[in-house]
Order: C-alpha cells, then sequence, then structure tokens
C-alpha cells in the first residue's frame, strides 16, 4: 500500500521539475506499422464512409473562421515573382519573415498542429499517441467546429499511406501532408477523423454550398497543385484560381481569415523562410498591400486561434508564439509580440532529437509540456494535458516566442525572445486571468512553491529507498 502512494508521488515530483533531461540519442528507431489498406478495401470504405462536417458559431476577437492554405517547397524569394503570389500579396498582409520549423514535409505539419515535431526528420510513417494533444483539442474546448480538406483523398478519415491518381498512376493524395491523421487522438476517434475529408473539388465545395464550413480549416492540394510534383507557376495559378471566386463569397469571406503559406522552402541548406500572405473578409482593406517583418512561424497559427478565441494553449512552442495580425494589432488583445529576435541568422533547415526521430532517437523519452505557463492566450494550458503530464515547465523552454533551432541546438540563440507581455486594461476593465510571470526566462514561476515541491520529492526518494 505505502509502496503504491509513494512511488506515483515520486513521480510527479519529478515531473513538477522537469528533472528529465533530454537522453543520449541512438541511431535508428525502429519503423512504426505502417497503414496502407487494399485498393479493394479503399473502394469499399468509399461507399460506407460519410464524411463529418460539424458546425459554429463561436465569436472570436478578430476573426471567426481561420482557413488555412498549404502549398510545398518553394524559397521565398521564388514565390514573391510569381504573379499569381503578388496578386494575392495586394489583397492581404505580407509576412517577410515567417519561418518553416524544419525539414522534410511532415514534420511541419505536425508542428502546426501539436505545437512540437518531437524530432520527426523523415517523412515515413509515423502515428503519434494519444497523450499528444492538438489543437482540435483546443478547439473541442470550446465546441469550435474544425475541418480538414484533403485533395483527392479517397474516403473520409482515409488513414493510408498514399491514394494515387488512377488514371496517371501519379502521386495524388499523401499522409503526410494531413496533419491531424497523424496524431491517434484524430485518427483512431472513428467520429473525429470522418471530419477529414474531400478537398478543394469535392468536399469543401459541398460544404461551401450548403454553408457548413467550419470554424478552423486546413486545405491541403493534391501534389500536383501544391508544387511538390510540379512548380511555383502551377501552384501559384492553381490557389489564385481557387481563392478568386472565394474572396468574393460574402459567406465565405465574413470575419475570415486566410493564412496561404508552404510547408518548407526550396533546399534544406538555407534560412526556413516561406512566403506567407493573410487575405479575408479580416483583413481591414486599409492593410493591403502591406509587409509585416516580425517573425512567426508554423507555432503562431496555434497561439493566434488560442488568443482569438480564448483557448487554453498545448504548453509548447505555440505557448509564446508571436500571434499573427489581425489579432496582434486588434483593441482587444492584450498580448504583446516578442520584437527581439534576431532572424538573420535563422536556419531551421534541421530537426532535432527526439522520439519520430529515426536519426536521433531518443527511445521512450518524450518532452514535456509546460504545464504552468499563461501562454499568450492567458488561458494557461489544456486541463487535460496537465492531468496527463503533471506540473511543471516543461523539457523545453517552450515559453520563448521563437522555438530551438534544430541546426542551432537548445537555448537562446536568437536573442532572449521574452519581450512579451500584456496591454494595460482599459479604465475601468477588471482582468480576471493571473499577472504575467515575473520571470519569463525558464526560471521557476513560484520559488516557494517550487521549493516546497522539491522538498516532497526528495521525501518520495528517502521514503522508496527505505521501503
Amino acid at each position: 500500500m505505502k509502496s503504491s502512494i509513494i512511488i506515483p508521488l515520486l513521480a510527479s515530483a519529478v515531473s513538477i521539475h522537469g528533472l528529465a533531461r533530454l537522453p543520449s540519442p541512438e541511431t535508428t528507431r525502429s519503423p512504426f506499422s505502417t497503414i496502407q489498406p487494399s485498393l479493394n478495401s479503399i473502394f469499399a470504405e468509399q461507399g460506407t464512409v460519410t464524411p463529418s462536417s460539424p458546425t459554429s458559431n463561436v465569436e472570436g476577437k478578430a476573426f471567426d473562421r481561420i482557413v488555412q492554405i498549404w502549398l510545398e517547397n518553394i524559397d521565398f524569394d521564388h514565390a514573391a515573382k510569381n504573379h499569381n503570389m503578388q496578386w494575392l500579396a495586394e489583397r492581404g498582409i505580407t509576412l517577410t519573415n515567417y519561418f518553416a520549423v524544419t525539414h522534410p514535409s511532415q514534420p511541419n505539419y505536425a508542428a502546426a498542429v501539436a505545437g512540437d515535431y518531437f524530432g520527426m526528420d523523415e517523412d515515413t510513417f509515423v502515428a503519434f499517441p494519444r497523450n499528444i494533444s492538438t489543437v482540435a483539442d483546443l478547439l473541442d474546448t470550446r465546441g469550435i467546429s474544425w475541418g480538414v480538406y484533403q485533395e483527392h483523398i479517397p474516403h473520409a478519415g482515409f488513414r493510408g499511406m498514399n491514394f494515387s491518381n488512377r488514371r496517371t498512376g501519379r502521386n495524388d493524395y499523401v499522409r503526410k501532408h494531413n496533419p491531424l491523421i497523424l496524431f491517434d487522438s484524430v485518427a483512431e476517434d472513428a467520429e473525429r477523423r470522418r471530419q477529414i475529408k474531400g478537398g478543394a473539388g469535392d468536399g469543401f465545395a459541398e460544404d461551401l454550398k450548403g454553408k457548413k464550413l467550419p470554424q478552423w480549416v486546413f486545405v491541403t492540394p493534391n501534389m500536383t497543385n501544391n508544387a511538390h510534383d510540379s512548380s511555383m507557376r502551377v501552384a501559384g495559378r492553381w490557389v489564385r484560381g481557387w481563392l478568386e471566386g472565394l474572396l468574393g463569397d460574402e459567406y465565405f469571406m465574413e470575419k475570415t481569415l486566410v493564412v496561404v503559406t508552404f510547408d518548407e522552402c526550396g533546399g534544406d541548406k538555407n534560412a526556413n523562410r516561406v512566403f506567407t500572405v493573410l487575405l479575408g473578409g479580416a483583413i481591414p482593406r486599409s492593410l493591403w498591400g502591406t509587409k509585416d517583418d516580425t517573425f512567426y512561424s508554423h507555432y503562431s497559427t496555434i497561439s493566434t486561434v488560442s488568443a482569438n478565441w480564448d483557448l487554453p494553449s498545448l504548453g509548447r512552442w505555440d505557448c509564446h508564439a508571436n500571434i499573427l495580425p489581425p489579432l496582434s494589432f486588434h483593441a482587444a488583445n492584450r498580448y504583446q509580440n516578442a520584437k527581439d529576435i534576431n532572424v538573420d541568422e535563422m536556419l531551421y533547415n534541421k530537426s532535432y532529437a527526439g522520439p519520430a526521430s529515426e536519426k536521433m532517437f531518443t527511445g521512450d523519452w518524450w518532452p514535456a509540456p509546460n504545464t504552468v505557463a499563461r501562454c499568450a492566450s492567458g488561458m494557461g494550458v489544456l486541463e487535460s494535458i496537465k492531468e496527463t503530464w503533471g506540473v511543471g515547465e516543461g523539457s523545453y523552454e517552450y515559453t520563448r516566442a521563437y522555438p530551438d533551432d534544430g541546426a542551432r541546438g537548445h537555448g537562446n540563440v536568437y536573442g532572449k525572445g521574452h519581450a512579451y507581455g500584456w496591454k494595460e486594461n482599459v479604465e475601468g476593465e477588471e482582468d480576471e486571468v493571473a499577472p504575467p510571470p515575473a520571470q519569463v526566462s525558464g526560471a521557476p514561476l513560484n520559488r516557494s512553491r517550487s521549493h516546497v515541491l522539491r522538498c516532497l520529492g526528495y521525501v518520495a526518494v528517502v521514503a522508496v529507498l527505505f521501503l
């Protein structure tokens, strides 16, 4: 009986202080079991699996819907010269310092929904365990509808590695570009995975016509239209052609933020800066054709969603990632983005070690999230994450506005990245959220509490030794 009580206490004490350190990585890891159904089973599923299109109408501070459209593998300067991308830029805000977070494609997609890529450094089959939370879990706390549209996915919720064009045999749909299907918390939930469905030409068009678009939308064109197997010219023509009509659609445009970006740049030796434009009804016309030089990353989309709808954080690199316009300058926003960031030497062209790495595998060690931070939304960290991981400041310095760069190692290499804060309240308005931490460099947020918990940890260790 005593052991069963004390050992969990010891585990909790270790979790509280983040005593676990990044282990020495191994050279390889065993592959995940790949899911690739037969053609017959895929065709059978097409006739039985119906897409799910939940809707909601939760008002946000700066936008009521966010639509992310991801293209592939183009350098910033190359995309900026494309006349179709210039056409988009004339109708929105160009983010000149928006960075992908590593290479190759798949870890960037994972990062954009989970707040970390956990060392992933290949495009092979990966299935993240259920205890890794995603933006879908954050949205569900307030009943905000979400959906992923994958062009030419064979049926809703398809979990296989790929599906080729049946006529030409060319690559068409691939799992590595489908962010939420990478996570078992979605993929193994029969209802949730039905919210991953056909893309531009099928499921999306039906939901648009029926006015059933969710409030959080992720769109991936097929392998030709996204430039992966073609060119910037092809992708530019596709994205403009797809958006041009939508930008005139009153239902689609109303308080909608559209984010057009790229998963990564074209090479793995240069800085991983990618061309990104913000459009839609949420962007004031006075800001059309403007540029924003603030540092942003794929993690910024999660922090922006959290801050816009007063959602909690995942407690990872999303926690204090700079939030995007128009929310960053909206009157209702109190969070101030970090400015003391040196982007000139950023690379983000290599992954760091982790449990999803094939080159620097860390075994059963998974990085713990920061569960005590306030984060950009001011709402702290998702309760289920606290319950799963315990109380602690995390394995990495997740409260920094820029993530660790696998090419540079862990730590403050581009400035402190902590010049954030919360704006003062307007007169007569009370702030019901706890004040921001006095220290944001990874030091204990509450020294007295930390001291007490440390003592409890020592007591637990001694008790176990004498059992």
